[in-house]
């Protein structure tokens, strides 16, 4: 398998992370005011396209090692989800609510799937070959 037939996955991860931190920049800044959530919601609905679309890429990847890739993906699925956890639990008890909470919520979630993928894509990119 050579890059030229792998998709733009961390292209498209980092774009995706950009439009995460955009939200997450734009209800902080408004904070502890009210937060107008359509521009945030906008930017995670765009960010969750991506993970989409960055999935649907890397399932029409031929010849992927996808034993490899679960291998790693899945522990480090447990551990942004520990994390998204903990930072949950921080946003709940520093009194965030409602659509605000929501928002920050979708966006731990996005988080949570789009690092283990990523790192799951770039253990299983390049498969060793033993001769």
């Amino acid at each position: 398998m050579t890059d030229t037939e792998l998709p733009p996955v961390t292209q498209i991860a980092i774009v995706s992370f950009a439009l995460i931190v955009a939200s997450g920049i734009w209800i902080v800044s408004h904070l502890p005011k009210h937060v107008p959530l359509g521009p945030s919601a906008i930017l995670i609905a765009a960010s969750a396209l991506l993970i989409a679309a960055n999935i649907v890429l890397l399932l029409r990847v031929r010849g992927f090692d996808w034993v490899r890739f679960f291998a790693v993906a899945k522990w480090a699925l447990l551990a942004y989800c520990v994390i998204s956890a903990m930072l949950e639990w921080v946003f709940i008890k520093d009194g965030t609510r409602g659509g605000e909470l929501v928002v920050l919520t979708l966006s731990l979630m996005i988080f949570a799937i789009h690092v283990p993928l990523l790192i799951g894509y770039t253990v299983a990119r390049y498969p060793e070959t033993y001769d």
